[in-house]
């Protein structure tokens, strides 16, 4: 059995909702953007600058930054290494679903993990994305879309060396516009408990 399940997603492909009904189905421990409020606490970092770093880079980096130690380091490092040590820590206990936040990668090495990938047509996430943000236009959630997307690949890129969404990096890659979400989940569930 899977103990430990990470989702990777595009913005709006509905990976939150898929792992949400996956860790209920379970029984496992949920978590996303928790973790980050966590981390928080545990590094006494002020939440309200975690969340504006929450899935960025810095903004000018460059080799000189990897000479300075853990305390020099710009804001948005510190809580990728306080990120990274309570995914692992999570990842220990087992039975949870993680969704987001490079889990993929920090966890490669865990035995009984199951990596996936959720991903959509863009017309797909558009309409899903306006059930959420019904004071939005289409093009205002398209851009909003493109913008979130391309900040969670700069992150992957810089953080964990790997290329966000690629196939190398996951165990499963979903479509959930043509599968649906039902099926997504049901697929999930399945894996982790064969």
């Amino acid at each position: 059995m899977r103990k430990i399940i990470t989702i990777s997603r595009e913005f709006g492909a509905g990976g939150s909702a898929i792992g949400t009904e996956v860790a209920k189905r379970l029984g496992y421990e949920f978590y996303d953007k928790a973790i980050i409020l966590r981390a928080a606490k545990e590094s006494n970092i002020d939440v309200e600058s975690i969340l504006k770093w929450d899935e960025k880079v810095p903004a000018n980096f460059g080799f000189a930054q990897s000479l300075f130690d853990f305390y020099n380091r710009p804001l948005n490092e510190k809580l990728f290494e306080v990120q990274k040590e309570v995914i692992r820590r999570i990842g220990e206990k087992g039975n949870c679903v993680i969704v987001g936040r490079n889990a993929n990668t920090i966890l490669k090495e865990f035995d009984n993990s199951l990596h996936v990938f959720v991903h959509a047509a863009p017309f797909w996430r558009i309409e899903h994305m306006k059930e959420k943000m019904p004071d939005m236009t289409e093009a205002k959630i398209s851009e909003e879309m493109r913008s979130i997307d391309k900040a969670r690949k700069k992150y992957c890129a810089y953080y964990t060396n790997t290329e966000f969404g690629v196939a190398d990096y996951y165990d499963i890659s979903l479509n959930s516009s043509t599968l649906g979400i039902e099926t997504c989940i049901e697929t999930i569930c399945n894996i982790a408990r064969s």
